[in-house]
């Protein structure tokens, strides 16, 4: 019996018991999938309480927002906002929990700002992450 013919029989017999097979991931499923790990690869690791305001940074081509998460510490929550060296204003404070939050929109490619940030309760600790 060939490979080929050996392939085929093994083939019809699973198809007869009802198994499946998974159709393949779409393209636009992957480059959302390798999009997302591109911005969020490239985050930085940052702890409250070491300095006033994270950064100064400047936006990458890796993301099309500033997004954040809380890592670790006690704190059940945090505070950011984004101000821009631009304007030196904040563009709005954000609540930031365990998953990714973006904390500005469609911010272009070679801006610089800094995070302010605040924890929930004064005295917590908080380790962040911040991709863009």
């Amino acid at each position: 019996m060939t490979a080929r013919l050996a392939r085929a029989c093994l083939v019809a017999l699973l198809v007869t018991l009802g198994f499946t097979v998974p159709a393949p991931a779409s393209a636009a499923g992957a480059t959302a999938t390798a999009a997302a790990t591109s911005c969020y690869g490239g985050a930085v690791t940052v702890h409250y309480g070491e300095v006033r305001d994270f950064g100064p940074y400047v936006t990458t081509s890796r993301c099309t927002d500033i997004n954040m998460r809380m890592t670790g510490g006690d704190a059940d929550f945090g505070w950011a906002c984004v101000r821009f060296e631009r304007t030196g204003a904040c563009n709005y404070w954000t609540k930031i929990g365990r998953s990714w939050t973006t904390i500005a929109t469609d911010v272009l490619n070679g801006t610089r700002f800094t995070v302010p940030n605040g924890v929930d309760l004064e005295g917590s600790s908080a380790t962040f992450q911040i991709a863009f």
